[in-house]
């Protein structure tokens, strides 16, 4: 699947979950639920030692998964994200040694940013998407908006992630840098760890009505 092509579905859905899964038993209905919400993305960081067997085991299982690796800093998460079927992976911050070995594997990659040269940086080395992390601690919706204001001729878009909540999607949403933002709150650990798949679908459901909304 091209890069593009996995980018702009993900600006389809509008959301990310982002996922710290440590039992790779979870994987499936973890993958159900979300199917079953209507949001068919997940991103399954790299801070367990089950992600790269939850990978495997949902790039094997459930295809229609829209599936990335987050959390990728080293040179081993990224061939093992690659080697186990992620389809895009992101880290926190730009690592050009990363970013450049991503390319080099065909295997699209949203470096983090919280700076203009961070910006500039990833720009250089070819990147178009990013992810603007911390979100909220680097001041939420209102500081992503002055400071991608230089860049927003370019084409670069964002995914912001960290702080962002049912609350302040719309605001994330409602700027057009922004391609999707990053959810810790949809697949909660405590939802993961007792089965809790309704709540997971439901608020899926939710999600799907509030980017509806936000977009028009």
């Amino acid at each position: 699947m091209p890069p593009e092509n996995v980018l702009d579905r993900l600006s389809h859905y509008g959301v990310v979950p982002v996922i710290a899964i440590d039992s790779v038993e979870a994987a499936l209905p973890l993958a159900d639920a979300l199917l079953e919400g209507g949001l068919p993305v997940a991103e399954i960081t790299f801070r367990t030692a089950a992600a790269a067997d939850v990978i495997a085991l949902l790039a094997n299982e459930r295809p229609s998964l829209i599936l990335g690796a987050g959390t990728v800093l080293t040179a081993e998460n990224l061939n093992a994200a690659r080697e186990c079927g992620a389809q895009f992976a992101l880290a926190p911050g730009f690592n050009p040694a990363i970013v450049s070995a991503a390319q080099s594997l065909g295997l699209p990659f949203v470096p983090g940013v919280a700076t203009p040269s961070d910006i500039e940086g990833a720009m250089a080395a070819g990147c178009t998407v990013l992810k603007f992390f911390p979100a909220g601690a680097l001041g939420g919706p209102s500081m992503l908006s002055a400071l991608s204001g230089p860049y927003a001729h370019t084409g670069i878009r964002f995914v912001p992630t960290g702080g962002v909540s049912a609350d302040n999607l719309a605001a994330y949403l409602a700027l057009d840098v922004v391609a999707a933002v990053g959810g810790t709150w949809i697949a909660k650990k405590d939802d993961l760890a007792t089965g809790n798949w309704k709540a997971i679908t439901e608020r899926c459901k939710r999600i799907g009505q509030l980017v509806a909304e936000a977009r028009g």
